[in-house]
């Protein structure tokens, strides 16, 4: 069923690796489908690191692909306000990568609440008080408030970690205001990122993913079809339980070099 797809869009962590290890099968499945000319794009919601350096990841665990091949919630935050307003101040609840990738398309970064257009979350392992404060007094000057992700956790190997919706939630908490843009999964903002580097139509694409509610809702919602693997976040029993209906479940990455074994 291979031969029905000409573009495959891959989530990452939970999908092709966890922390610095592949997932079964990661290698010989992405070769399957180089040797068979199929165009390739990986996608991550995480913003804690740059193209270039997962693109320097996969390639050291075996995996070599050029950061063009590459789209995260950072790159498509950066061209959302670049493109939307290029002279405008953001403030950023977020790690260096994420500021550096902002910086690299022109946004001004600020922390002064009265000058501030823009507040950014992100997944951000040094949020405190002082962080929260200045997102609420610039939100309350009427900043608008968008987020690179809403993930609530990051698969890891032995577990999950806190993610983005925990620094989204504390600033709609004290702001009483929801997140008004959410750049990445399952956005289409990140969905078109991704389909300009294939210039392959929906209809031929599949994506695959670990999670129900980014990955596979962003796919179903724009009728592309929809692989959940088992590796990241979620189990067999979450996918029977949930709204969101993945057109197939793997176990694996691996397993998608069988389509039709989807046990």
């Amino acid at each position: 069923m291979l031969e029905d797809y000409d573009g495959f869009i891959f989530d990452l962590d939970g999908t092709v690796f966890l922390s610095d290890e592949l997932l079964p099968g990661a290698v010989e499945v992405i070769e399957v489908l180089r040797d068979n000319d199929k165009r390739i794009v990986f996608l991550s919601n995480k913003a804690l690191q740059r193209r270039n350096t997962y693109a320097e990841k996969l390639s050291r665990l075996g995996i070599p692909v050029d950061e063009s091949q590459i789209v995260n919630s950072s790159l498509v935050t950066a061209r959302f306000l670049a493109n939307n307003e290029p002279e405008a101040f953001a403030y950023v609840i977020g790690e260096q990568p994420l500021i550096e990738e902002l910086k690299s398309h022109g946004v001004r970064i600020s922390s002064n609440p009265s000058e501030i257009n823009y507040v950014v979350a992100s997944f951000d392992r040094d949020f405190h008080y002082d962080k929260l404060k200045i997102a609420y007094e610039a939100i309350k000057n009427g900043a608008m408030f968008i987020a690179t992700n809403s993930d609530r956790t990051c698969p890891v190997k032995g577990g999950e970690l806190p993610d983005a919706a925990g620094m989204i939630g504390a600033i709609e908490g004290v702001t009483g205001k929801d997140v008004e843009m959410v750049a990445g999964k399952p956005s289409n903002y990140m969905l078109q990122s991704a389909l300009e580097i294939l210039g392959v139509g929906k209809e031929r694409c599949l994506l695959v993913g670990d999670r129900l509610e980014t990955d596979i809702k962003m796919a179903l919602d724009n009728n592309i079809t929809a692989a959940v693997v088992l590796t990241g976040v979620t189990s067999r029993s979450d996918v029977e339980n949930n709204e969101i209906n993945p057109d197939f479940i793997l176990r694996n990455i691996g397993k998608l070099r069988s389509l039709s074994d989807s046990s």
